[in-house]
């Protein structure tokens, strides 16, 4: 039976995608040298080890929407479950091969994990990815074997938070996304109709300013 192991290259965003995409290389060796690898069926968890970094106090301020107030880090602070995504991985004869695993990111600020990286202002992402699926190979006198590939299978890398960034700023360049219920969207488009606002972010610009002089 095959013995798999899986580290990761260095995160590369890919250009030119449909949608913003980090290609994760998969570095798989087998260390039963004399089985040959017909295909692997992967399938792969990705975690944020948020409690694998430190924060600065304007991280902090960025994620309370998250953890809640610094002080209750302590009970808060999770990993988080980023995604779950499947690759198909060709033969190889070797024993080792490498193979790009793509990841397609949203921008949606309703999303934990779009808010985790956005309130970082520096460093790395750390990340978890645990594995499992079924890996078909060769050995002498069979020519086709079929086994299971367990959850202990895992890797860690890390992403810096400037690549994310980069890539954000590629394909939406100087925007964000926010999703709205349909009646708070009707509301801010009455709003802006009503007052002849050009924009959407005029009209945000002149709610925010009036709310701030409610409060002063």
């Amino acid at each position: 039976m095959p013995d798999l192991h899986i580290q990761i290259g260095e995160t590369k965003v890919v250009p030119f995608a449909a949608v913003p995409t980090l290609a994760f290389p998969l570095e798989i060796a087998n260390n039963t040298p004399e089985e040959e690898i017909h295909t692997i069926a992967l399938r792969c968890q990705i975690q944020i080890e948020v409690t694998r970094r430190s924060y600065s106090p304007q991280e902090q301020a960025r994620m309370l929407d998250l953890f809640g107030t610094p002080e209750r880090w302590g009970q808060t602070l999770r990993n988080l479950l980023w995604m779950q995504t499947n690759i198909v991985v060709p033969a190889f004869a070797t024993t080792a091969t490498v193979v790009d695993m793509n990841v397609p990111c949203t921008f949606d600020f309703n999303v934990a994990a779009t808010k985790y990286f956005e309130g970082l202002a520096g460093g790395e992402i750390p990340l978890l990815m645990l594995f499992s699926g079924t890996v078909f190979y060769a050995s002498a006198g069979i020519p086709l074997q079929v086994a299971p590939i367990s959850w202990e299978l895992e890797a860690r890398c890390k992403v810096p938070a400037a690549t994310w960034r980069e890539m954000m700023s590629a394909y939406y360049p100087n925007s964000v996304w926010i999703h709205l219920h349909r009646d708070a969207f009707d509301r801010l488009y009455q709003y802006r109709i009503e007052h002849g606002i050009p924009t959407w972010e005029q009209a945000l610009e002149q709610l925010l300013s009036s709310e701030a002089m409610v409060q002063s």
